[in-house]
C-alpha cells in the first residue's frame, strides 16, 4: 500500500527516515536483446564487473556512472530552471560578454565541481570586477561546513545534494567536503559481450595503391609532389604513407579486429538495465543551517526537506526526459515494471509513493516557501558574473589552437 508524499509527509519522511529510493527496471528501445552500448573508459575498455544479484554473482556492465548520472539530473534541474517549472539558485558565467558568443553561458549546473569549479573560481562580478571567491556568495566557500550549511543552501544548494569538494580554494586539500546526498547509477545486468565489425566500401573505387597523397600548406592534399608542403626540403605524405585511407578514402576490408590491439567495442546484450537512485536522510540530517550564528531546528528541517525535495525532483525530471545515454544507448522502462518511489524507514520497512515531475516541481515549490518563512536565504534570480580576462584569454587561444588542429588533420 502506497502513500500520497504531500509537504507535510515529506517534512515527516525527511526528519526520521532513512531513504528515499526507486529502482527502475529498463530495456533498450530497440527491445529485449537488442544491443546497447556502455561508456569507454581509459585504456579502451568497457565498465565490467559481477555484482550479486538475487545471490547470485551476474555479469554486469556499467551504463551510467554516478558522477554522469548527477551531471544529468543536474542538466534536468536547468532545462526545469529555464522553462519556468521551478526557481533555484543558479551562478552563471557569461562568456559572450568578453567576446566569446560560442562559448555561451557556463552554469553552476554544467560546471563539473559546482561552485567550487575553477570556471567560477577564475570568474569576476561583472560590476565590482571582483574574483568571484572575494563576493559574498563566493565567501561561502570559506566558512562553509556541516554545521555551517547556510551559505550554499543559499546561492549553490545543488552542491550540498550532489557534493563538493573545495580542493583548489585557498584552504586546499582542508578546504569544504560535502559527500553526494543523492547518489544513481544505471548498470546491465547479465551482460554478454558483442563484436562490431567494420567495413567500408568506397563508391568511387579508389584502390589503395592510388597515391601518395601528400599535404598542402592550405591542410588539404594533393597527388602531386610539386605541390606539397615540405619539410626539411622533402614532400610531406598524409600520415604515414600516404595511403589515399589517410585522407578517409578507398574501402576498409570488413573486419571484427580493432586497429592497435584494442578491444573490440561491440557493445552488449542485457538480461535488463537498472538504475538505482538512493537520497540518504542521515546525511541531510548531519547538515546544520544556523541563522545569525545560532542553531534553529525549524530551519534545519525546513532547508533538509528543501534538498530532499531537490532531489526528488532532479531524479524524477531526468528520468521522465528519457534515458537516452549515447549513441546506442537508448533505454525505456520495462513493460509492466513502472519505476515507483520507495520510503526506506528507519526500520527498514518500505512504502511507496507515485511521483511524477510536475509533482515533484511542486514539492519543491512549496518546501521552499516553507523555508523562507523560516528565515533562510533563496537566490530565485541567478548570480551573473564574466569570465576574468585570463580565462578569457585562454579560452579563447584554447579555441584557435583547436580549429588549427583540425584544419591541419
Amino acid at each position: 500500500m502506497g502513500i500520497t508524499l504531500g509537504i507535510q509527509e515529506l517534512r515527516e519522511k525527511t526528519g526520521r527516515a532513512t531513504a528515499f529510493r526507486r529502482l527502475a527496471r529498463l530495456q533498450p528501445a530497440g527491445g529485449a536483446g537488442d544491443k546497447v552500448f556502455p561508456p569507454t573508459y581509459e585504456g579502451a575498455e568497457y565498465a565490467l564487473e559481477e555484482r550479486v544479484i538475487d545471490g547470485r554473482r551476474v555479469p554486469c556492465a556499467l551504463l551510467d556512472s554516478v558522477q554522469s548520472q548527477a551531471n544529468r539530473m543536474e542538466l534536468a534541474l536547468l532545462a526545469a530552471v529555464r522553462a519556468d517549472r521551478i526557481g533555484i539558485p543558479v551562478i552563471e558565467v557569461d562568456f559572450g560578454a568578453k567576446g566569446l558568443p560560442e562559448v555561451g553561458t557556463i552554469t553552476s549546473l554544467e560546471a563539473p565541481h559546482r561552485i567550487a569549479d575553477a570556471i567560477i573560481r577564475d570568474s569576476v562580478d561583472p560590476g565590482s570586477g571582483k574574483p568571484f571567491r572575494t563576493t559574498s556568495a563566493g565567501q561561502v566557500l570559506d566558512t562553509a561546513s556541516l554545521g555551517n550549511a547556510t551559505g550554499l543552501f543559499e546561492v549553490c544548494p545543488t552542491a550540498l545534494l550532489f557534493g563538493l569538494w573545495d580542493s583548489t580554494g585557498p584552504r586546499g586539500g582542508l578546504g569544504a567536503k560535502f559527500q553526494r546526498t543523492l547518489v544513481s547509477e544505471l548498470v546491465g545486468v547479465n551482460a554478454a559481450l558483442g563484436v562490431r565489425p567494420s567495413s567500408r566500401i568506397d563508391p568511387l573505387g579508389i584502390q589503395l595503391n592510388a597515391g601518395p597523397l601528400y599535404e598542402t600548406s592550405d591542410g588539404g592534399w594533393t597527388l602531386d609532389e610539386g605541390s606539397a608542403r615540405r619539410e626539411k626540403d622533402k614532400p610531406v605524405k598524409v600520415g604515414k604513407d600516404g595511403k589515399p585511407s589517410e585522407a578517409n578514402h578507398g574501402n576498409i576490408t570488413p573486419s571484427l579486429k580493432s586497429d592497435a590491439g584494442e578491444p573490440n567495442h561491440g557493445g552488449v546484450t542485457l538480461d535488463h538495465a537498472l538504475q538505482t537512485s538512493v537520497l540518504s536522510l542521515p546525511a541531510l540530517r548531519r547538515l546544520s543551517f544556523p541563522l545569525n550564528g545560532k542553531r534553529d531546528p525549524e530551519a534545519d528541517l525546513a532547508a533538509r526537506t528543501v534538498l530532499a525535495a531537490l532531489g526528488l525532483c532532479a531524479a524524477t525530471l531526468w528520468f521522465e526526459q528519457g534515458c537516452d545515454l549515447r549513441s546506442r544507448c537508448l533505454l525505456a522502462p520495462e513493460p509492466g515494471e513502472p519505476p515507483t518511489w520507495e520510503v526506506v524507514e528507519a526500520s527498514g520497512e518500505t512504502v511507496s509513493f507515485a511521483l511524477d515531475g510536475d509533482g515533484a516541481c511542486t514539492l519543491l515549490v512549496n518546501a521552499i516557501a516553507d523555508a523562507k518563512k523560516t528565515g533562510l536565504n533563496w537566490h530565485d534570480e541567478p548570480i551573473r558574473l564574466v569570465p576574468s580576462d585570463g580565462l578569457a584569454a585562454l579560452v579563447g587561444k584554447s579555441r584557435a589552437l583547436a580549429m588549427q588542429t583540425t584544419a591541419g588533420s
